[in-house]
């Protein structure tokens, strides 16, 4: 069962600006999660406390089903706060807490999970990247005038 699927949904809401207002909190609490992530004084266990207390306040309640023609598999709610929080908590135990970040654009700052090979994104989508390249250049230029 991967359960990255169910981690991006965590990321569409730790993003989203304006949730509905049931998912407010779970929003609050899941970016917690990920600016535990980043912070590199704070320990790993920390963000574990903060993952596993979601776990119990969200339990997952997954369900059997064959809906896409590859026979029975296991699947949990669709865009549901227990989805949310098992999809990031299987990131972190399968991948390592490295996976999940902020974008290092300054203005930006959106969460985003680590999915590349080499564990080196830093950037959300390739438009911060590209802006934070371009200013990066600039900023050069205007040091060597």
């Amino acid at each position: 069962m991967d359960l990255t699927s169910y981690a991006e949904w965590a990321l569409r809401l730790v993003n989203d600006p304006d949730p509905p207002p049931e998912l407010r909190g779970l929003r609050d609490e899941l970016a917690v999660v990920f600016d535990a992530a980043e912070d590199e004084q704070a320990p790993v266990e920390r963000l574990v406390e903060r993952l596993n207390a979601l776990l119990v306040r969200y339990p997952v309640r997954p369900q059997l089903t064959d809906h896409d023609g590859r026979g029975w598999h296991l699947h949990l709610a669709e865009e549901d706060a227990a989805g949310a929080v098992m999809g990031l908590a299987a990131v972190v135990a399968e991948l390592g807490v490295d996976r999940l970040g902020r974008c290092q654009e300054p203005r930006c700052r959106q969460a985003f999970l680590d999915t590349s090979s080499n564990r080196s994104r830093r950037y959300c989508s390739p438009r911060c990247a590209s802006r934070a390249n371009v200013a990066a250049f600039r900023a050069r230029q205007r040091d060597s005038s």
